[in-house]
């Protein structure tokens, strides 16, 4: 069976090692390295050959000490085992450098976060048992990295100022024209091996127009970031949640106590920032357990000048799709995915969700909402959902 976290008295990592529970009022900078992912296996498919960042991306892992296996065709193999739980494991271990699939070079909006999302990974390393990458992508959770970096960037100038979300939304015009480069992935886990986001925050740093680069991260490694030229047109947001759900349901990822210090070094850096509260949940003592997380956050920011804060709100919902595939990997969850307490709704597409009632979502919203103006004034909402 695939891996997963027991026993809510004692959480685990994802390799089922006991972990310590963190206490957020640490929000000084962490002595310890940031946690940073290391793949037991890399595989190279023959298009990512020729293209330079492909080449750079081989180089810089080769560089670790990780031997890079060059594929004959670009069909990845040797990633099914004999059961679910081992084509789990060895997908989750594997990074494949790939050539992004032509079809990525039409952007789709990404309402409400951005104008537009481009991607340049597709998996995530990390353990999130209420993972939203389940049920999206297709087969194995193989991590793969994309080779044609500079296409991607130079295919993005034909969308400024095209969007609807921020290019024309009085609200978030101060935004400009915004790139969402983590629906996908996240990039923290990956840049120390690819050195994508550094390169297309530098992009973005000398492209003298109305445009901001967006991605959001559970991850703390950020010293590689903090000298970049980025000339404000990056912000960098962190994935946070109360204790109870990143302890037990965010495996593989940095402490909390971590992400609040990495987003005030980047604030201090210039950078705007921002938090991503996902996926709120109605855990027991939910105001107590968020109120602690704001506190921490408040101490956090505390004296960083000129600081330029958001946050966007997001409740915990699931697809039929999802909860099954998330049950298959993590069975023994304790991730509430009740339909029965749960409201049903249907997509753009007709695809079914089921989220919150809407009694629940009023109450939820209405105290994040009083708490944020509270304990973060300087913070600005961009939308709930």
């Amino acid at each position: 069976m695939p891996l997963a976290l027991d026993d809510p008295a004692a959480p685990h990592s994802a390799s089922g090692e006991t972990v310590p529970t963190h206490d957020l009022s640490e929000v000084a900078p962490p002595a310890r390295p940031g946690r940073r992912w290391f793949p037991k296996r890399v595989v190279a498919t023959p298009p990512a050959y020729d293209h330079p960042h492909g080449l750079r991306i081989m180089k810089r892992i080769e560089a670790l000490g990780i031997e890079v296996e060059r594929l004959t065709s670009a069909r990845l193999t040797g990633v099914r085992g004999e059961n679910d739980r081992q084509t789990y494991a060895r997908a989750k271990s594997t990074l494949a450098i790939v050539v992004s699939p032509p079809s990525r070079r039409k952007l789709q909006p990404i309402a409400p976060s951005a104008d537009w999302r481009f991607d340049l990974a597709e998996g995530c390393p990390a353990h999130c048992q209420y993972c939203y990458l389940a049920g999206s992508l297709s087969g194995p959770p193989v991590t793969r990295v994309y080779a044609d970096l500079d296409d991607i960037l130079d295919n993005l100038s034909g969308y400024v100022g095209q969007g609807t979300i921020t290019s024309r939304r009085a609200a978030r015009r101060d935004e400009g024209t915004t790139f969402e480069a983590s629906c996908y992935t996240d990039p923290l886990a990956l840049d120390h091996l690819t050195g994508s986001w550094q390169r297309a925050v530098e992009h973005f740093g000398a492209w003298e127009a109305p445009v901001q680069l967006r991605w959001t991260t559970k991850f703390g490694d950020v010293d590689s970031f903090a000298g970049l030229t980025h000339q404000g047109r990056t912000r960098v947001r962190f994935s946070v949640n109360c204790l109870p759900v990143t302890t037990r349901m965010e495996g593989g990822t940095s402490p909390l106590a971590d992400r609040p210090a990495a987003l005030r070094k980047l604030a201090l850096a210039g950078y705007p920032v921002g938090l991503t509260i996902a996926p709120i949940m109605t855990v027991d003592d939910w105001r107590d357990r968020y109120g602690e997380l704001l506190d921490a956050v408040a101490a956090a920011v505390d004296g960083v000048p000129d600081l330029d804060l958001t946050a966007e709100l997001i409740t915990h919902r699931f697809t039929p799709g999802s909860k099954e595939v998330l049950l298959g990997w993590y069975p023994r969850t304790r991730l509430e995915m009740d339909e029965e307490s749960r409201s049903r709704k249907h997509g753009k597409f007709g695809a079914v969700k089921y989220v919150y009632p809407a009694d629940v979502m009023a109450e939820l919203r209405g105290w994040f909402e009083q708490e944020i103006a509270a304990q973060l004034p300087q913070c600005r909402i961009l939308y709930w959902t």
